[in-house]
């Protein structure tokens, strides 16, 4: 009768984890405009060189989760956030360019390692002006680093929480 129970609940994680992301399960983690990774000054995130992804160029210093999933690492900076969404893709947010020379001034991590995200939360906040005036960019790159392909559906502006923006290949 156990082995029944286990066996239940085995199958019902392989479906979950069966489930492929859509773009209503990923929300714009920044308000601002849309770039292309290629886009970005910097060679690892132009050239894929950490996986695919897009780049925001931000409009206001919050970071909302895109996901619902978990903290997999915040940077001891606090200038970039892993999370791992129920879905399994991977992915990095990365605030500003060269921005781990500022040592964590200007952010403000509101989650840690391991903590359970729910779309939608406010995760880390920073200082927008003082990142323009002190890091080498203020563009934001989104990279997966799983593997996962991204297409990118609208280019441009782009508010916080929005969805539909990209899809998983």
């Amino acid at each position: 009768m156990f082995g029944l129970f286990k066996r239940n609940n085995k199958e019902e994680k392989r479906e979950e984890q069966a489930v492929v992301q859509n773009g209503q399960d990923f929300l714009m983690p920044i308000e601002g405009e849309i770039i292309q990774i290629t886009e970005v000054n910097d060679p690892v995130f132009a050239e894929k060189m950490m996986g695919d992804g897009f780049a925001i160029i931000p409009e206001a210093g919050s970071v909302i989760a895109p996901v619902d999933g978990k903290i997999v690492n915040v940077f001891p900076t606090k200038h970039a956030i892993g999370i791992q969404s129920k879905q399994g893709h991977e992915f990095l947010i990365h605030i500003g360019l060269e921005t781990v020379n500022l040592k964590g001034e200007g952010f403000t991590a509101l989650v840690k390692d391991g903590d359970e995200v729910k779309k939608g939360q406010e995760i880390l906040t920073f200082d927008l002006n003082f990142i323009k005036e002190k890091a080498a960019s203020s563009v934001v790159p989104i990279v997966f680093t799983d593997s996962t392909q991204i297409d990118i559906k609208k280019l441009g502006k782009v508010k916080q929480g929005e969805n539909n923006i990209i899809s998983f290949e």
